[in-house]
């Protein structure tokens, strides 16, 4: 009889760090939601950047604190001390009873190991000494102190032996030794120096102007609905509804209400009625300055009420996501030390600027950095790979297939990282649609709408596979439907582009190069459309203005040719295939090098 092996029991030498929030029942019972959100704001914003600069990671979060483990004592102190400096200067001017502060205990010992759990002796001392630390302090024990005695700039006091709770032999603990912040440091904090977690914003609630009672529920849903959208877009931190609903009516400075919640942006807005029609007025304001960053109006005339709060809602998480994304890049920037997050927003500023490989490389770049500093980062995988992807698609390089080829391979990889990222399934879908995969692809940009309503590409994406499949008399809806969603979307040039390339393959010349005309307008960093435009106005006979559009192109592409447009076909559709045969003749006409 063959003797089973005993199941190996993971051990390993650890330094642990125990922490909660002190009175967090009492916190919790006097306002739930305000409690949650500023708990979580700090966790986002000065605990996890500390514990993973000093080479940490969070075992597990219990509710009213976490659990953490390093590799080393001296990193363990280090971060515990800049998180709860930062907290201190953070909460400065809370008042006493709603002030959140941690209390957190320190061990080192030898741990049983396991994905999401760590557990032994070591682990009970640190929460043991956690619970005699005071709020906003550091306690640790003799084994943790002489490891960094001498190794870190504070100063500890020797509390003796110390009688814990089911812990069988007295501890010798220390306890850090803190100054309250200097008034300078609070008059820092006052003023927005320290920064709150990035992508943070509350949807304050809309005012009705209206003095219709009517207009109430609309207002809300829109406020209701907003937030939630906004809280969809990948890292952002957006106040729960509830907590955004105390400050209706209340006359609140907006960096007085950044200060509280601890956050970045402030949404305000207005809607009014008069007559049949309806106005929305919207603006979003840096909390920490109180600088507009951004405004807009809709006015559309009343018809159904929810149709047009999804479109109100839809047409802002779409405006707001690029404003958002464009502030984070100016905020990085200036940053003396950028982390992955920050090269993120960078990456994406840059891939927004229009398909030119100066941008496109600029933007690989970033998002290569980002992974640099962080392998496992979902949004700079995909970033990367959506860059290499359009790339190929606007025909920037000659190597399409194999990049494809490795563009697939990253989103798979993401996915099965992360497998509801909206943004991979939209770039895997349009992988799919031009490697002669159509109909797949179609069924990942509705996924990518089932996870994300508001993700107009996806709409654009889908009439663009009905292109491919023949099906072109479909197309221009789903792109409508985008402009719809998002008429002022960043991306919109691509999509006039598109209505271009339908109309001219169709041979409506004519109004392709309108639709090409206000694709440049919008964004001229795309060598396609002036391609494109460049062959419709030849096919009109206006051979002048089609040589003068040909060379725009190549300042922007200067290898592109008719051979590298021939190389690779998307589909084999018989219709499809007309259509293309058509722009090839056009490019030759208008003088487009045939390579």
């Amino acid at each position: 009889m063959v003797q089973e092996r005993p199941v190996r029991v993971e051990r390993k030498l650890s330094a642990i760090l125990a922490a909660d929030v002190a009175g967090y029942s009492r916190l919790m019972h006097d306002d739930e939601e305000a409690t949650h959100t500023k708990l979580t704001g700090l966790l986002r914003g000065s605990v996890s950047p500390a514990i993973i600069e000093h080479g940490g990671r969070i075992v597990k979060n219990t509710g009213d604190g976490f659990l953490a483990e390093f590799p080393s004592t001296v990193e363990a102190v280090r971060a515990a001390v800049q998180f709860q400096d930062h907290i201190a200067k953070l909460t400065f001017n809370d008042a006493e009873e709603r002030r959140i502060a941690f209390r957190v205990g320190v061990n080192i010992g030898d741990v049983i190991v396991e994905p999401h759990d760590i557990f032994g002796d070591g682990v009970n001392v640190a929460a043991r000494l956690e619970s005699i630390a005071e709020p906003g302090g550091i306690c640790i024990s003799s084994a943790a102190y002489d490891q960094v005695r001498g190794k870190v700039a504070v100063e500890f006091a020797d509390l003796g032996e110390q009688n814990l709770k089911n812990i069988a032999r007295p501890v010798r603990a220390y306890a850090f030794v803190r100054n309250r912040p200097s008034s300078k440091e609070a008059e820092l904090a006052s003023s927005g120096a320290f920064s709150p977690p990035r992508l943070s914003i509350v949807v304050l609630p809309f005012t009705n102007l209206s003095g219709d009672t009517e207009q109430d529920n609309f207002v809300d849903g829109v406020t209701e609905s907003l937030t939630t959208d906004l809280s969809r877009m990948s890292g952002s931190f957006v106040i729960g509804r509830h907590t955004a609903f105390t400050y209706r009516g209340k006359a609140v400075g907006l960096k007085k209400i950044g200060r509280e919640l601890n956050i970045r942006y402030v949404l305000e807005s207005s809607v009014q009625r008069s007559g049949n029609r309806l106005r929305v007025n919207v603006q979003l304001v840096d909390a920490q300055t109180a600088n507009h960053l951004w405004a807009e109006r809709f006015d559309k005339p009343i018809t159904d009420l929810f149709d047009m709060q999804d479109e109100i809602v839809s047409r802002l998480a779409n405006t707001l996501n690029a404003q958002l994304m464009t502030a984070e890049a100016r905020r990085a920037e200036n940053a003396l030390h950028p982390d992955a997050i920050d090269l993120i927003f960078q990456g994406r500023a840059n891939f927004n600027k229009g398909q030119t490989s100066e941008n496109l490389t600029k933007a690989h770049d970033f998002f290569e950095r980002a992974l640099a500093l962080d392998p496992g980062n979902v949004d700079a995988l995909v970033g990367a790979a959506v860059v290499d992807l359009s790339i190929g698609v606007a025909f920037l390089t000659d190597d399409r297939a194999a990049r494809f080829a490795a563009v697939e391979a990253a989103l798979t990889k993401a996915l099965s990282l992360a497998p509801d990222f909206a943004w991979a399934h939209l770039a895997l879908g349009v992988v799919h649609i031009y490697t002669n995969r159509a109909t797949q692809g179609i069924a990942e940009c509705e996924q990518a709408l089932a996870l994300d309503r508001n993700m107009a590409d996806a709409h654009v994406f889908i009439g663009w596979a009905k292109f491919f499949l023949g099906r072109g008399a479909e197309t221009e809806a789903h792109i409508n439907e985008a402009l719809r969603l998002s008429p002022r979307d960043i991306g919109a040039f691509r999509w006039m582009h598109g209505v271009g390339v339908l109309r001219a393959r169709l041979g409506a010349d004519a109004e392709a190069v309108v639709w090409f005309r206000r694709s440049i307008e919008a964004n001229p960093n795309q060598p396609m459309a002036h391609f494109y435009l460049a062959a419709s106005l030849a096919w009109l006979g206006l051979l002048k203005e089609a040589q003068a559009a040909a060379r725009e192109g190549p300042t922007l592409n200067p290898g592109f040719t008719v051979r590298r447009f021939r190389a690779y076909t998307p589909s084999d559709n018989p219709t499809y295939l007309a259509g293309r045969e058509r722009m090839y003749e056009g490019l030759r006409l208008a003088g487009v090098p045939e390579g």
